[in-house]
């Protein structure tokens, strides 16, 4: 019997999807719930899951096209995995496609024993695991029901003491082979160049990073775009974190870190100035009485704006949690379009990579966006006195047509002021 795989119900936002890459082959066998192909979106990747065992019978569409929602993908045969029959193309002799299965999620460790737990791998891990000839056993797991991760491997390989040149070209090949960006068409290989000869490349954009073009030229194109700046002092936000980061860990599993204020500093900010937390609809203005704050987060893929909703009801260790497990999602390429959807303000740090200042652009369709910055030690003259004081510039950049630059300045000013005497935010005055 055979069953026909389609391309899965897209999100209602998503017109269609673009097969990036297939992780089995005709004749391959594959087990239920068996990642088969990813298909990418203007927002993020879905994966195409084995709905039965059985043996890839056909493959009806190649990588790179694209398709649309219940398009027909391949056919699995079921019986060739009930009968042990031998798959098409396969050697003399070969084993059926049961055990060729039960072979496939079967990973060995250096020694050529089975490693433990190898089913539960997803395929770019067990390619990872695979190819630097790894126990999965003895990695360390972060993921759901004690799963590994490609971070998890990536991490272990690192602290490996044979971790360098021997290690290093392995790891990133498998990470770039099952990351969105390296699915997409492969460059033209470099040809021989005579000395002194200039080359080029053409790479075709991933679907996400056409999507971040658009909105960011829509955003500079519909909406009257300027940016306020100002510093803040954190000495008093960093001796709280100082003080209490530790039991804060033990407490609640998660790092105090630093977002947390910000997005808390925000909303105080926000609740003065509600049109800030606005966004033009038509000719109208739509008030926005809740405050769902995204977070950027930096991916291979391109930038993700996951969303922490309701953060006015949260806690500091809700919303460290929440930014940790997006982030962590983002980056693997399992976050759902419903965390990246929707949004009232945004915050940006463009100080992890060491930017000092930058004017962000809105996320459209809302009207501000808070960017942070790098935070830098600097002379300052507090009570007449020059001392050194961590420093950090803010920049508000918002839509003119709402919001006037009086409310924009006095918007800066409330957030500064909330993170340089953050006791207020805790105590809600």
């Amino acid at each position: 019997m055979t069953t026909e795989i389609r391309v899965p119900q897209l999100p209602e936002s998503v017109a269609d999807a673009v097969l990036v890459a297939w992780h089995k082959q005709p004749g391959d066998s594959v087990s239920r719930d068996e990642n088969l192909a990813d298909l990418e979106t203007d927002k993020v990747v879905l994966e195409v899951p084995a709905p039965l065992n059985g043996v890839i019978k056909e493959i009806r569409i190649q990588s790179g096209t694209t398709v649309t929602s219940g398009q027909l993908l391949a056919v699995i045969d079921e019986a060739a995995a009930a009968t042990g029959a031998t798959p098409a193309g396969a050697a003399k002799g070969q084993p059926g496609a049961a055990k060729s299965a039960a072979a496939a999620s079967t990973v060995k460790d250096g020694d050529g024993e089975p490693a433990k737990d190898a089913g539960k791998l997803s395929p770019s891990v067990r390619r990872l695991v695979e190819e630097n000839k790894l126990d999965p056993g003895a990695i360390p797991a972060s993921g759901r029901d004690g799963r590994l991760t490609k971070s998890d491997v990536v991490d272990f390989l690192g602290k490996q003491p044979n971790g360098g040149a021997a290690t290093t070209p392995r790891v990133e090949q498998a990470a770039a082979a099952s990351s969105a960006p390296a699915a997409r068409a492969p460059a033209p290989a470099a040809r021989p160049s005579a000395p002194g000869a200039r080359s080029e490349q053409r790479v075709p954009m991933t679907r996400l990073r056409q999507r971040i073009a658009q909105r960011l030229v829509e955003a500079q194109s519909t909406q009257a775009l300027l940016t306020s700046f100002n510093e803040v002092d954190l000495t008093e936000v960093q001796e709280l974190r100082a003080r209490h980061k530790d039991r804060f860990e033990k407490e609640h599993g998660v790092k105090l870190g630093f977002m947390s204020f910000f997005v808390k500093a925000s909303i105080e900010a926000l609740k003065k100035f509600p049109v800030v937390n606005a966004s033009v609809d038509g000719t109208d203005i739509l008030y926005h009485e809740y405050y769902d704050i995204g977070v950027a987060v930096s991916t291979d893929r391109g930038l993700m704006v996951p969303v922490v909703r309701d953060a006015d009801a949260k806690s500091f260790a809700d919303i460290e949690k929440e930014i940790a497990q997006y982030a962590k999602k983002a980056r693997e390429g399992t976050i759902a379009i419903e965390d990246l959807t929707g949004g009232t303000f945004t915050i940006t740090n463009g100080g992890v990579f060491g930017s000092l200042l930058s004017t962000p652009i809105v996320n459209a369709p809302q009207s501000a966006i808070l960017g942070m910055h790098k935070t830098q030690e600097r002379p300052m003259v507090v009570n007449g006195q020059i001392v050194v004081r961590p420093m950090m510039y803010l920049a508000v950049t918002y839509d003119h047509r709402i919001i006037d630059g009086r409310e924009a300045v006095q918007f800066l000013v409330a957030v500064k002021e909330g993170l340089e005497d953050p006791g207020r935010m805790l105590l809600g005055i």
